[in-house]
């Protein structure tokens, strides 16, 4: 493997109850975590292949924990995201070169299919920032129950020459979504739209 983690955290958000009201089954979101050694903090580099390579290793490893933390076999899983969080010597482009061009195949083989656009967010930070992770139906886009999100932070990471790699995977919607737009007996998945 050429990311070098430091450590890695699987967190899962179970939730039963919303405004009084029962959440019948529980919606339940997975992330999980990497920290890696960031292999060109301070430095700018024109060649972020490397960071692309560790992408794709993240990806498949981080969602492979998502689903088994959530204990559903990958076609069960609805929702999905993925951010990242550079820490201080480290610029934007790396958290892109890590999300963009090779993490979400991988991903998408974790959790069967995939094919709407796995929605990201990037930023930089210390130690005990929070990182949002949005998300979104893994087959559709226009799927509002859907719409949601995730929040992660680690007390000890990023430290200034790491990178926290995380991805979020859902079994449900948003609890008591009722917004309108297409529902999720209505996907085609064809297009990654509806």
């Amino acid at each position: 493997m050429k990311a070098e983690i430091r450590k890695l955290a699987v967190f899962v958000e179970e939730l039963h109850r919303e405004m009084d009201r029962q959440v019948s089954p529980p919606s339940r979101k997975a992330c999980a975590v990497a920290v890696i050694r960031n292999p060109f903090a301070g430095r700018y580099v024109e060649d972020l292949g490397d960071l692309i390579e560790i992408g794709a290793e993240l990806g498949g490893l981080l969602g492979k924990r998502c689903v088994e933390a959530l204990g559903i076999l990958p076609q069960a899983a609805e929702s999905y995201g993925k951010a990242a969080l550079v820490g201080e010597n480290g610029e934007l482009e790396h958290a892109a070169a890590i999300l963009h061009p090779a993490l979400g195949k991988p991903l998408r083989e974790a959790v069967e299919k995939g094919a709407a656009l796995v929605p990201s967010s990037k930023r930089r930070g210390g130690p005990g920032v929070t990182l949002d992770i949005p998300l979104g139906h893994k087959d559709a886009a226009y799927v509002r129950s859907h719409f949601d999100g995730m929040q992660v932070w680690l007390n000890d990471s990023p430290r200034a020459d790491e990178i926290m790699v995380a991805v979020a995977v859902t079994d449900s919607g948003r609890p008591l979504a009722r917004i309108g737009g297409l529902q999720v007996h209505e996907i085609e998945g064809r297009d990654g739209l509806r």
